[in-house]
């Protein structure tokens, strides 16, 4: 495996490692300077939107400049978006806090194209591995994120600054990294040729089928974790108890990378999405049945599963959407389906756990896991009705 990709797998490490931060931080900083508990989540939420308003530029800008500087220009928008929220923190102004928390989400959508460049930096065999290796970043962040956010919670006079002045630090090591990264060319992984029509493009099964396991994995998930944290304080139990739940919940996200490409290549795309599938159902069962500190933790194990299982797949079958000449536009069209879905659903989370409560908002998302599978079950009888088995 190139360096590249393992250096590729430390800046998602430090990536995770901060978004697992905010996860943990954002909602309780929101329900301390909200007007009113429903916008207790419009933190995470304007985090997501900025994520949403960054994949089509990014994409673009990459084509353009190569993916180190895109990637370079992402964390310098981290780092802006640190310092607003500093400042918003320090004055008690909530809505400046959502604006440093859609700059943050802007370096963040840059970031979540690590995955792509691994792609371009490995040989094509070693394409699931790649993506794997990268995303297997998040364990380091499992362990470090929630460390992170338990010791700087309290270091500064203000609540939570020292959070922010924590992932600042990761931003700033990110920029370290990248300065000894070697990528491809934009010549070598765009191609030259005649791109076909972005319509024609995502009319593709393939493509419809990574769009729609990628976005309800991701966004199932991000529903449930967002609501994490509320839910379990409103239950009166301790930060540390919420860091811990976060903790397993995103080990359970990103150890199982390491494999998830090999599972992929021996038993199909399909199979493993709907295994994933199957383990948000799971999540959503549990919590219907225990909802102590012991039922947190399975549920969000679960959880994690659940997304590393539909989401990884879906961005290998993606790669099988597109030419080298279509990859910025179909990457942006997938990156802004799928972060637009989970910006939904960080604003919801709030709301949602407000007025429902854990227990009945995880029984809405049943039907919501059961998507991809029924996607895949209408595209075989598609093609069954098309190719029928003759016999005799």
């Amino acid at each position: 495996m190139p360096l590249s990709v393992m250096l590729l797998s430390l800046c998602q490490a430090l990536l995770v490692s901060g978004n697992i931060l905010l996860i943990a931080v954002s909602p309780l900083i929101g329900a301390e300077l909200a007007p009113t508990s429903a916008w207790s989540t419009a933190p995470v939420a304007t985090q997501w939107l900025g994520l949403m308003c960054a994949t089509i530029p990014a994409s673009l800008i990459m084509a353009r400049l190569g993916r180190k500087r895109g990637f370079v220009l992402g964390n310098m928008m981290g780092l802006i978006g640190v310092a607003t929220a500093i400042q918003s923190l320090a004055g008690e102004h909530f809505f400046l806090f959502m604006l440093g928390t859609w700059l943050i989400g802007i370096g963040i959508g840059f970031g979540q194209l690590y995955r792509f460049a691994a792609v371009e930096a490995a040989p094509a065999k070693l394409r699931d591995r790649a993506i794997g290796l990268v995303m297997g970043g998040g364990v380091l962040a499992a362990f470090f994120g929630p460390w992170l956010a338990r010791t700087s919670r309290d270091i500064a006079d203000v609540p939570f600054l020292g959070s922010f002045l924590g992932l600042g630090v990761l931003y700033l090591t990110a920029l370290v990294i990248l300065a000894m990264i070697r990528l491809p060319a934009v010549e070598i992984t765009h191609g030259e040729g005649e791109p076909r029509p972005l319509g024609d493009i995502l009319r593709q099964p393939v493509f419809i089928v990574a769009v729609v396991a990628g976005l309800i994995g991701y966004g199932v998930m991000n529903l449930a974790m967002t609501a994490t944290p509320l839910a379990m304080a409103n239950q009166g139990m301790h930060f540390d108890h919420v860091a811990t739940t976060i903790q397993w919940h995103v080990l359970a996200m990103f150890l199982p990378s390491f494999i998830t490409g090999h599972l992929t290549a021996r038993y199909g795309t399909s199979r493993m999405i709907i295994i994933g599938c199957l383990l948000l159902i799971a999540c959503a069962v549990v919590a219907q049945f225990e909802t102590g500190v012991a039922g947190f933790h399975t549920a969000l194990i679960l959880l994690g599963l659940g997304w590393n299982f539909t989401f990884l797949p879906a961005t290998g079958l993606l790669t099988e959407a597109y030419r080298p000449i279509e990859k910025a536009r179909t990457q942006a069209a997938n990156e802004f389906l799928v972060f637009s879905t989970v910006a939904l659903t960080a604003w919801l989370a709030g709301p949602l756990v407000d007025q429902l409560g854990w227990s009945l908002l995880n029984a809405l998302l049943i039907p919501l896991s059961m998507m991809p599978i029924a996607l895949l079950a209408w595209q075989r009888l598609a093609r069954q009705r098309q190719h029928p088995h003759i016999s005799g």
